[in-house]
């Protein structure tokens, strides 16, 4: 397996190391509940520095991202990134990710780890327009700094005003020592906080210091645990469970990230466009059980009669909303909210409610 420039930082705090997208990475240092908490109430630090970073050059790039991704990139301003996604040839998504405008004719795409090799073929695959593409993957490391007191650790740690970065922007400044990071003011954790990009041979002292300044806001390593429940319960869709390579964006709800604007004729626009003017066979929606039950990805939906409606897409018990939560493809009858649902847990009906996200007000 792979590791990241912090491997053996985690073993150093004792976490417990998975298996993921071919990477060895911490799933949970001292508990995916207390980590989880310590980033909705104070700050954590994830290692994402398994993700995917591509670089897109040229003076055909907007041009070419325009095509490959469904958001509008033309709407991006230098420092501004942008959530969007991939589709491919058939109406599914290739992957979703981060499209970031660095300088006028150059963007950087953050994509999810497990597809790397799929997302460099795709992106390789479909650029006829001469484009320059880089695969900085293996020399780029990620951290993650969220939570409510993220912002202000950071500054410790940097001349440059993070007030001067709004939501969706980033800037690129001296940090730890270090001349050049990519500090970005996103994240998928709904908690607030920063992501930081770097070369991977100044990983360790950005580490250093992260930590030797974080002492005093009781910063703690967390693991993919916590992301994947801090995530849904902002509602947020994860790559290989609620979207997919058969999955729409306009099923899973991202019509928002979907613009079908002039001169922009991306892949599969056609179809989704259809989709969005004449309706889809299932919606992605959120539920939360009004019984003691933790829904699980694969289980089946039901309607009050016990006929399969859907399957749980993602679920989990809520450490802050204290009952379980989900989301899962039901058709559009059963999508809207108050809908009253079921979810088989091994064998019994546990009684649940759509509701409109995110969980986690």
């Amino acid at each position: 397996m792979d590791r990241t420039p912090f491997y053996e930082n985690h073993l150093k705090f004792q976490a417990k190391m998975v298996e993921f997208a071919g990477f060895e990475m911490p799933i949970e240092y001292v508990g995916i509940l207390d980590e989880h908490m310590s980033v909705v109430n104070n700050v954590g630090v994830f290692d994402v520095s398994h993700m995917g970073e591509f670089w897109v050059k040229g003076e055909n790039a907007l041009a070419y991202l325009q095509k490959i991704t469904s958001n509008n990139v033309a709407a991006l301003s230098i420092g501004q990134a942008q959530y969007t996604c991939m589709p491919n040839e058939k109406g599914g998504i290739v992957d979703d990710l981060l499209v970031y405008r660095y300088e006028d004719m150059k963007y950087m795409l953050v994509v999810n780890a497990a597809n790397i090799a799929k997302d460099w073929e795709w992106c390789t695959a479909h650029n006829d327009l001469g484009v320059l593409l880089e695969n900085a993957s293996n020399r780029m490391a990620q951290l993650a700094v969220q939570g409510p007191k993220a912002k202000e650790l950071l500054q410790q740690l940097t001349d440059y005003s993070l007030d001067n970065i709004p939501y969706y922007h980033f800037a690129v400044a001296p940090f730890a020592g270090v001349n050049e990071v990519i500090l970005s003011n996103t994240g998928y954790t709904g908690a607030g906080g920063f992501e930081l990009y770097f070369d991977t041979n100044v990983a360790q002292q950005v580490w250093d210091k992260l930590f030797a300044v974080g002492a005093a806001f009781n910063l703690k390593p967390v693991g993919l645990g916590c992301r994947d429940t801090l995530r849904l319960e902002m509602g947020f869709c994860l790559y290989g469970n609620d979207l997919d390579d058969e999955t729409s964006a306009i099923e899973a709800g991202l019509g928002w990230i979907t613009k079908f604007v002039d001169n922009k004729p991306f892949i599969s626009r056609a179809i989704w466009q259809k989709q969005k003017e004449e309706g889809v066979s299932r919606k992605l929606v959120a539920f939360e059980l009004l019984e003691k039950a933790v829904p699980r990805h694969g289980y089946n939906l039901l309607n009050e009669e016990g006929a399969k409606v859907g399957v749980v897409t993602s679920g989990t018990m809520s450490p802050v909303m204290k009952k379980g939560i989900g989301m899962g493809y039901v058709a559009p009858k059963m999508a809207k909210v108050g809908t009253i649902l079921y979810v088989e847990v091994r064998g019994r009906s546990k009684k649940a409610i759509v509701v409109k996200p995110p969980f986690r007000k």
